[in-house]
């Protein structure tokens, strides 16, 4: 069998340790290794046991003198730990202050206190265009809404609710539970009332009892100019209605954009692809391009390659809550025509013939880097 640990270590606490020192160090340790916090964990389990029996000896102050002078050995025969149970009420606390310790307020405080109304999302397509140059939309959805017969009551109107019998208006009932390790005190929720305190014995027939309703809501709302696929608006105090003074939550709108046919869209920056004719790439030529504000002419040099991109700054889509803007890249892509008639071959098979090396200069290049490496 492992010999027993030395009780102070087990509280970490100092042999000089008052009564108040050593209940603090023993809640402590409760809160952590208590079973109903540890579920299936043996060694959490024996830790509490640990500091169950630690605390046992040395809050009882003849226990803790014999201790304190024979050790462990003068508790042999004197019932040691357990011996009458251990009562979590004779230190100020039962199990619902474990879990209320760790999660911020027992049952009861958090069903009475202001609760925060949830939030409401929806999403709005849009086209192209509007995201890139704002727009207004009317955006209809439901919400949670005080009950406007009872104000939020739940009773009929000219009635109240009337305060549980059951648990006094605490909205918690207090059992106590006899247990290997003592005797114990729980609360649950009232099953009377449901942890609310109050009573409704009349209820109002607009919400059936609950205080709150459903209501359609139309709002107008705007878009700004540069909004993305996947951004979101938040209206602030439009979501469902809070509860016993809580705030209201929010309308949470994300914006679901159309693609277009010609702009793609990365950021603020659009890109696009320009076809040309031959000759145009080759003699160069005023293009038609497009932006956003419509087509415009660009001019292209002579000798342009197929897959060249021209940049017209400050021509992209406007950022959002600023006057700035992206910018623009127009691919150039090469139209080889097709369905060419006898004469126009020929012409084709003389152009070549005349430009002799030169028309082969890059391919010559290609070959050249390829064999001489």
């Amino acid at each position: 069998m492992a010999e027993k640990r030395d009780y102070y270590e087990v509280l970490g606490v100092d042999r000089s340790a008052d009564a108040e020192a050593l209940k603090k160090a023993y809640r402590a340790l409760a809160k952590k290794y208590h079973p109903d916090l540890n579920p299936g964990d043996k060694e959490a389990e024996e830790k509490f046991k640990e500091a169950n029996e630690a605390y046992s000896v040395l809050s009882d102050p003849d226990k803790r003198a014999r201790y304190d002078r024979f050790g462990h050995a003068g508790l042999e025969g004197q019932g040691g730990f357990g011996a009458g149970g251990m009562d979590f009420g004779d230190f100020g606390f039962d199990i619902s202050d474990l879990f209320s310790g760790i999660f911020g307020g027992g049952t009861s405080s958090r069903r009475s206190g202001p609760v925060r109304g949830d939030n409401i999302s929806v999403r709005q397509t849009l086209t192209f265009e509007e995201a890139v140059f704002g727009c207004k939309k009317e955006i209809t959805f439901s919400r949670v809404h005080k009950c406007e017969k009872c104000s939020g009551s739940g009773a009929a109107p000219g009635t109240h609710p009337e305060t549980c019998t059951t648990c006094g208006g605490t909205g918690q009932v207090r059992m106590q539970t006899r247990t290997p390790l003592g005797i114990m005190q729980t609360s649950r929720t009232c099953d009377n009332c449901r942890g609310t305190g109050k009573v409704i014995k009349n209820p109002c027939q607009n919400c059936r009892g609950t205080g709150y309703i459903k209501e359609r809501r139309t709002l107008e709302v705007t878009f700004p100019a540069g909004i993305d696929d996947g951004q979101r608006i938040a209206l602030r105090g439009e979501g469902d209605e809070g509860r016993a003074g809580g705030e209201n939550g929010d309308l949470l709108i994300t914006a679901q954009v159309k693609p277009h046919n010609i702009f793609e869209r990365d950021g603020y920056d659009l890109y696009a692809e320009v076809p040309v004719t031959f000759a145009e790439a080759t003699l160069g030529a005023d293009i038609d391009i497009p932006t956003l504000e419509g087509t415009e002419k660009y001019k292209i040099p002579e000798g342009t390659q197929t897959g060249t991109r021209f940049t017209l700054r400050g021509r992209g889509v406007q950022m959002v809550h600023s006057k700035n803007r992206g910018d623009l890249y127009i691919t150039v892509t090469v139209d080889v025509p097709r369905n060419l008639t006898g004469q126009q071959k020929e012409l084709l098979r003389s152009f070549a013939a005349s430009c002799g090396e030169n028309n082969n200069q890059k391919k010559s290049n290609f070959f050249r880097k390829l064999w001489n490496k």
